[in-house]
């Protein structure tokens, strides 16, 4: 273990040394993917200076032990040595953990897209529940997270909804949301109690950034139009909304969210970028999947991962067999039990492939 963490730690030093040059710093990709590296690696480092004070403590105690001319020292040594072989296994599986390779798209923001399914105005209504569920998370987490568009459900929800994510590691939080989320309950508008089943699919897409996906702007065909819904007589008067048709692939990003012209074009065109990349991640997860015969991220967008069962409170995720009776809980934000679980089952699948790291 400290063999490979030595070795960590020379690039770690080669990494410090890189951000502070001057061409690095004039290379805006290069930099930020070195400052990501160094962010990853100084966690690492604070890890190893823990393991060799632990490993240095029980070497230490097991010396006095063996001169036990001290009874005090020596009683004292025992406690350390307990102490710290006690420490030692369950640090050493956390620095197995974060050794496992990164994805490098777990860093990014996310756009992420929630579309009503099958169940008509109750889909549109599960799809509203889903959202304030998602933004009670962001906000719990400390992220931030803003509109880009929607369309609403006529007896309330969303048809459609669309918002970005920022903050640190979204993506590598939220990819797990990703699927068909479905619903069991009697609608507000069932007057024999009958249980309906309805569901919505979520979508996250890493926010790429423009040196990530470049757009040719002879590709993209923009529309203007005037925006709908809240944001009073300016946004509804005015040619502020904004559509973006990517000729070559057909995608369609809009924004009429701002009053800004302007500002829902750029927001559009983040969109479109994440979207274009996206594509791409997806073809590269399901390759991956296919490997690994994982059900946990295999970009399959058509796959139920999630059941929410109103009648017995109870929420289930078929991908890693979990159910939790916590419904009222969860669809109000506290989603983070299950996402550590499927985050744990994703680091035991990367563990076994990574059978090297010591």
């Amino acid at each position: 273990m400290i063999d490979r963490l030595n070795i960590i730690k020379q690039r770690f030093d080669e990494v410090n040394d890189l951000i502070i040059q001057p061409d690095v710093i004039s290379d805006q990709k290069r930099y930020i993917e070195l400052n990501k590296e160094y962010k990853d690696l100084r966690a690492l480092m604070n890890e190893r200076e823990k393991y060799i004070q632990l490993t240095e403590n029980m070497h230490e105690a097991e010396e006095i032990i063996a001169d036990g001319s001290d009874p005090e020292m020596t009683e004292m040594a025992k406690m350390q040595l307990d102490e710290a072989k006690s420490q030692i296994p369950e640090l050493e599986e956390k620095i197995r953990v974060m050794l496992i390779p990164k994805d490098p798209e777990d860093a990014k923001n996310v756009v992420m897209e929630i579309r009503a399914g099958t169940g008509g105005d109750e889909a549109s209504i599960f799809a509203g529940d889903l959202y304030r569920m998602y933004t009670k998370y962001v906000e719990g987490r400390g992220w931030k997270h803003n509109i880009v568009d929607f369309s609403e459900g006529t007896s309330g929800g969303f048809k459609e909804m669309i918002f970005e994510v920022s903050g640190e590691d979204v993506y590598g939080t939220m990819k797990f949301e990703a699927g068909v989320h479905r619903v069991q309950r009697v609608p507000q508008t069932e007057t024999q109690g009958r249980v309906h089943t309805s569901a919505a699919t979520v979508m996250v897409l890493p926010e790429a950034e423009e040196f990530d996906v470049e757009i040719d702007p002879k590709d993209v065909r923009i529309d203007y139009f005037c925006s709908s819904g809240p944001g009073g007589q300016s946004v509804n008067t005015t040619y502020s909304a904004v559509r973006l048709t990517h000729v070559p692939t057909g995608l369609v990003a809009q924004c009429q969210d701002q009053k800004s012209q302007h500002k829902n074009k750029e927001k559009a065109f983040r969109v479109l970028r994440s979207r274009l990349y996206e594509q791409e991640l997806a073809k590269k997860m399901e390759a991956d999947a296919a490997k690994r015969n994982s059900m946990v991220s295999s970009g399959d967008r058509s796959a139920k991962i999630r059941t929410y069962n109103y009648a017995q409170s109870r929420v289930t995720d078929h991908r890693i067999n979990l159910t939790l009776y916590d419904l009222s809980n969860i669809i109000n934000g506290d989603i983070q039990k299950i996402i550590d679980e499927l985050q744990l089952a994703e680091n035991t699948e990367k563990l076994k492939e990574n059978s090297d790291i010591l």
